[in-house]
């Protein structure tokens, strides 16, 4: 399968070990202030946008989940909270971000509802056809091999299923663009750097967001991954965008 320039991203460049296993490592550091980085980051907005991906799976009424990158398990929890489906699954890599989301999930009272647990987005161990939907906030950007995740995201989709993928992209408005790049280059990894004491984490951000194929190009592997009625649609200033095909 084809490499794209954001595969070879990787966290700790003096490092012997995959990709997949920098990004686990590097999350498992970050998980005790990745929440509220992320909203500090982003002012806040990033809430807003995981609501509008969720959204976008409203007509479909999905009664299993599957959340891919699950993270802190932020996304599982809005589904939930805007979607009542009757089982949420997250999967993800880090088990320090695992641990983060299932105190969060207990706290709320949803461990019949959600479940997090260790697993692969490249290699999912689920039956073909297990759910209704399929999420990704953030995480597409870090697969190691990029059509490999889409192709069994697709596997797992039940036959009408929808995958919704939220994902970062760069403005292409000039005024705004300058301001961009000093924010991601300097001030986020700063920022990371003081709050979480893990500075690379934060310039990994920005250099896999400068490589990650966004828009049509992104639209394109979709449909190249098998996927049908693709669309997408961009979020504040072009940062962020939602990315949308079905089985």
């Amino acid at each position: 399968m084809p490499k794209y320039a954001h595969d070879t991203i990787v966290p700790f460049k003096e490092s012997g070990l995959s990709k997949k296993q920098q990004v686990a490592n590097m999350f498992d550091k970050i998980a005790f202030r990745y929440d509220f980085l992320n909203h500090f980051l982003s002012a806040g907005i990033d809430v807003t946008w995981r609501k509008k991906a969720i959204k976008q799976l409203k007509s479909i009424h999905p009664q299993t989940v599957l959340d891919v990158a699950t993270g802190t398990g932020d996304v599982a929890i809005l589904t939930y909270k805007i979607l009542h489906p009757k089982k949420i699954t997250g999967i993800d890599i880090s088990e320090g971000m695992l641990e983060v989301g299932r105190s969060k999930v207990e706290k709320l009272g949803l461990e019949n509802e959600i479940e997090l647990l260790n697993g692969d987005s490249e290699s999912i161990n689920f039956p073909d056809a297990s759910f209704d939907a399929v999420t990704v906030a953030f995480g597409v950007r870090n697969f190691e091999n990029l059509e490999k995740g889409l192709k069994e995201m697709l596997r797992v989709l039940k036959p009408g299923g929808k995958l919704v993928i939220l994902e970062f992209s760069k403005p292409k408005q000039i005024a705004f663009k300058g301001v961009y790049n000093l924010y991601m280059k300097i001030i986020a990894p700063g920022i990371g750097n003081m709050v979480a004491k893990n500075k690379d984490a934060y310039q990994y951000l920005n250099e896999s967001v400068q490589k990650f194929p966004e828009g049509k190009e992104f639209i394109e592997i979709l449909k190249k991954s098998g996927y049908k009625n693709t669309y997408f649609e961009s979020l504040t200033l072009e940062i962020c965008s939602i990315y949308c095909g079905s089985k």
